[in-house]
């Protein structure tokens, strides 16, 4: 009898634990390969507990259902601390645990993974934070690129700079494929408004903390603004020193940097007079955004960021396009229903995914803002893919920001 209620017993252990692999094997799993540690962690940070929050909501109201199966989601998490062939190996281990798709924040990781993520029998969905242009031109056919082009930042936010009366530029800004592609976009719009570049100083924002070689440098050719920017976590610190330096003038961010998150970071607005950058998240003037503000806020304990709602929203349009291609095993079939996934508007999202490029780049709506006399100053709103005045003013009509909307129209060509 005791033989029997122990074999009973390891019947139920071993039952148990199939039952619990099995569900297990029938989850979705979503990767994330990024900045965990290092001075880039709290950016990473961002990610991961945006993913983390959606894919509990997501999970809450069921999942979805494909072939009449319900599945749910499951994140797996890797820090690579923005090495490239770190970011290769955690992307073969997260396929190796079945990841359907593996998110990358930072554009140099992503160049690796693009060189993988379309080998036979090993496909994955590649949701990449990155607002480089030369990542939706380069024909990856699993790319989902989850920001606006840079070049549309660059032109918006040059303009705003030249209008302020500045003609001299010096640029300080991340190390990486992404950083060079922003000052090369960067350089070639300010010179073809009739600008100077004084220097080009490199940094990297990911291992550095102390800039004041760079920041010296870029600082005796006097300009009128600079061009800074990485994570926001060290870019307040490229502000902080330029300003302990000496410095008084502008600075522009690159969109990575985000202005209300550097604010925070300084614990007032006192040292960033004449900032031009993306709108701040709080200031955003979605009807969804303070709902989600809060409870953000109230289960993770941190400021909510661009990268946080980002995240978040990329989850709900990749589960729609999933649900819509009705496969876990054809990526090429749930990336060519991305499209049945939009709109996602300000009634339900803090900022408006208006549909997806044909290379991937996702129709993010670019909302700018600068500080002056120390004051957040009202936002503006850019439809950048309208390439018809019906393209613009489908997008006018379906928005729900209560703003009217600016048509950005790219003066150096294409911008995808």
């Amino acid at each position: 009898m005791k033989r029997f209620k122990i074999f009973s017993l390891l019947l139920t252990v071993l039952l148990t634990m199939s039952w619990i692999s099995a569900s297990r094997a029938a989850d979705i799993v979503i990767g994330f390969t990024g900045p965990l540690s290092g001075p880039a962690a709290e950016y990473g940070q961002d990610f991961v507990t945006g993913l983390d929050m959606a894919i509990k909501d997501l999970n809450a109201a069921g999942g979805v259902t494909i072939e009449g199966q319900k599945l749910l989601f499951r994140l797996e998490k890797l820090d690579d601390k923005v090495d490239p062939t770190l970011a290769m190996s955690n992307a073969r281990q997260l396929l190796a645990n079945n990841a359907l798709v593996i998110y990358s924040p930072v554009y140099t990781t992503q160049t690796a993974l693009m060189k993988i993520n379309q080998e036979e029998c090993n496909e994955f969905i590649l949701m990449g934070y990155t607002s480089s242009p030369k990542a939706t031109q380069s024909g990856n056919r699993l790319l989902v690129a989850m920001n606006a082009p840079l070049t549309v930042y660059a032109q918006i936010f040059a303009d705003m700079a030249w209008d302020r009366g500045w003609r001299k530029a010096a640029m300080v800004v991340t190390l990486g494929a992404y950083g060079d592609e922003w000052r090369e976009v960067f350089k070639t719009y300010w010179k073809k408004l009739g600008g100077t570049i004084t220097a080009d100083k490199p940094a990297n924002y990911y291992t550095k903390t102390d800039f004041s070689a760079p920041l010296a440098a870029a600082l005796a050719t006097t300009p009128d603004v600079m061009l800074i920017g990485g994570p926001s976590s060290t870019t307040a610190l490229v502000i902080e020193q330029s300003r302990n330096m000496g410095y008084k003038g502008g600075f522009i961010l690159v969109d990575q940097a985000k202005i209300d998150y550097v604010a925070q970071v300084l614990e007032s607005t006192s040292l960033m007079e004449n900032v031009i950058g993306l709108m701040g998240f709080d200031n955003a003037p979605s009807p969804a955004r303070p709902a989600f503000d809060k409870r953000y806020k109230s289960i993770y304990r941190r400021p909510t960021t661009w990268e946080v709602s980002s995240n978040y929203e990329s989850m709900i349009y990749l589960a729609k396009a999933i649900q819509a291609a009705n496969t876990v095993d054809d990526v090429y079939a749930i990336r060519a229903a991305f499209p049945k996934a939009f709109p996602l508007l300000a009634d339900k999202a803090c900022n408006e995914n208006h549909g997806i490029s044909s290379n991937g780049r996702v129709h993010l709506m670019v909302g700018v803002q600068e500080i002056k006399n120390g004051k957040f100053m009202k936002s503006e709103f850019y439809v950048w893919w309208a390439k018809t005045q019906a393209e613009f003013d489908k997008a006018q009509k379906a928005t729900k920001f209560p703003s009217q909307l600016k048509w950005f129209k790219s003066k150096i060509g294409n911008i995808e």
